[in-house]
């Protein structure tokens, strides 16, 4: 059942990103290549901010259950990651103090 919800609200992102390229695309109609003006520094500022806010609404954010478990998988392999390193570290430092003691 939650698939179907999920896969509903996919579904209508993926609509509502449609819809926001279609109504770009519209609107980008007005400058032609013919047209030749130069934007100055802070429109250019302004329409940079502008496209980054419409690509934020066409992002599709994980749910929490998806972070949480993704987030878990992270520390985990830290975690045994971190030990590895750790045991390496050891196995080397007694080999580097054995042979060490070799040559008194």
């Amino acid at each position: 059942m939650a698939d179907k919800e999920k896969n509903a609200g996919q579904e209508a992102a993926v609509k509502k990103a449609n819809k926001a390229a279609s109504a770009d695309s519209k609107k980008s109609g007005k400058n032609k290549k013919g047209d030749k003006e130069k934007k100055g520094f802070f429109s250019r500022i302004a329409g940079w901010f502008n496209d980054l806010k419409k690509e934020f609404k066409k992002v599709v954010w994980p749910d929490r259950k998806k972070v949480f478990n993704n987030t878990l998988v992270v520390v985990v392999v830290v975690v045994i990651g971190s030990v590895l390193v750790g045991l390496i570290d050891s196995g080397l430092l007694k080999l580097m103090q054995f042979l060490m003691g070799l040559s008194n």
